[in-house]
């Protein structure tokens, strides 16, 4: 008996997830560079490199020292940085000797970026590639200006490889995640171009996230080289929501208690410390049942999560106290880094330790 709440990951489901996905690329004719900010878990990032990925992404320093720390139990020294990193002297050496251990890719999105990444780095043996915006207005340069970021780049001494993005504004209702795929693909193009123009060959060019994958075809391949989801191994609420994914596709849950009920509302041991707070505008609650799709978690504490269910539901349909149910977290990312393991359902209950969580930096 495990003490509720905790993570569990159902591994066939995780396995059929990956074997989609690493499918789907293949038809498609690109890499596979799943983000790894999302499981943070070196089990998972080597059942990734096993269906066929490339290498890893990581969003900080910190997530790619604690995938290189684990490199022989991944497979993997090929990772990339996706962030436009502006690096202090602490953290360039911590770049210097990354790039001594794996094949290491860092962002840069500016010109005072890539200049400073030269002085800071010198000919430290890494690759760059320019990030550019596709609609986010987030971080990246504008598509049209890819080109002058990577030649003062490749003028101060850098590697420039290529260029990438996230479609980050592909999370909505409706036709959301098509547009966002759309612009994707227009903005690495015309990013691309200019590079070309500039005299930087864009032999990497990078995209992809979970919510716009489903939208690539092979037409795509003549743009996109590579893919970098990184929620598609588990999926969550979100995905559910904006037609990403099935209840079905779900991989990760919270295993939670019901504590109280009344008539058609119950509460559940699980807040917002073991599911994270996210909440998107459109968003119908803070997470759904994996077993309850019409139930909603309509409000959400530190160590209680409220549930409501719709007012017709039969009262042997609604969980009773003292019962387990398994919640979908809006956010899956939000919510393995607040947990030190996942439990993986295979037969035998296997722990499979976060190594990155909180590697913020």
């Amino acid at each position: 008996m495990i003490d509720t709440p905790y993570l569990e990951v159902d591994v066939d489901r995780l396995d059929r997830n990956l074997a989609t996905l690493a499918g789907a690329a293949r038809n498609v004719g690109v890499d596979v560079r799943p983000h790894a900010k999302t499981h943070k878990c070196a089990e998972i990032a080597r059942l990734q490199i096993d269906h066929g990925a490339v290498g890893l992404t990581v969003a900080t320093i910190g997530e790619a020292e604690a995938f290189a720390d684990a490199s022989d139990a991944t497979r993997c020294t090929d990772i990339f940085i996706a962030y436009p990193l502006w690096p202090n002297a602490v953290q360039a050496s911590r770049l210097r000797a990354l790039a001594e251990r794996v094949n290491l890719r860092v962002g840069v999105d500016s010109l005072a970026g890539a200049r400073h990444l030269a002085r800071s780095l010198g000919t430290a043996g890494l690759q760059v590639l320019v990030e550019v915006d596709s609609g986010q207005h987030r971080t990246g340069v504008a598509p049209e200006l890819a080109g002058s970021v990577a030649e003062a780049g490749v003028a101060a001494g850098l590697d420039v490889i290529g260029v990438f993005t996230f479609p980050g504004h592909s999370y909505g209702l409706g036709d959301t995640r098509r547009a966002a795929a759309e612009q994707e693909v227009a903005a690495l193009a015309t990013a691309a171009a200019g590079l070309r123009a500039n005299g930087v060959d864009p032999r990497v060019r990078s995209g992809g996230s979970t919510p716009t994958v489903g939208f690539l075809d092979a037409g795509h391949a003549d743009v996109l080289t590579e893919i970098r989801p990184g929620v598609y191994p588990f999926n969550d609420a979100q995905q559910v929501e904006i037609g990403s994914c099935g209840f079905d596709e779900v991989a990760l849950t919270a295993v939670a208690t019901v504590v109280r009920r009344d008539a058609h509302r119950i509460v559940l041991d699980a807040g917002s410390k073991i599911l994270g707070a996210d909440r998107a505008p459109w968003a119908t609650g803070y997470g759904r049942l994996l077993d309850h799709h019409d139930a909603r978690i309509v409000m959400l504490s530190e160590h209680h999560a409220v549930v409501e269910f719709p007012a017709e539901s039969p009262d042997e349909d609604i969980p009773g106290i003292g019962s387990f149910v398994r919640v979908v977290p809006n956010h899956v990312c939000n919510a393995v880094n607040l947990v030190d393991e996942l439990v993986a359902i295979d037969g035998s209950d296997t722990r499979w330790p976060v190594i990155a969580r909180g590697r913020n930096s």
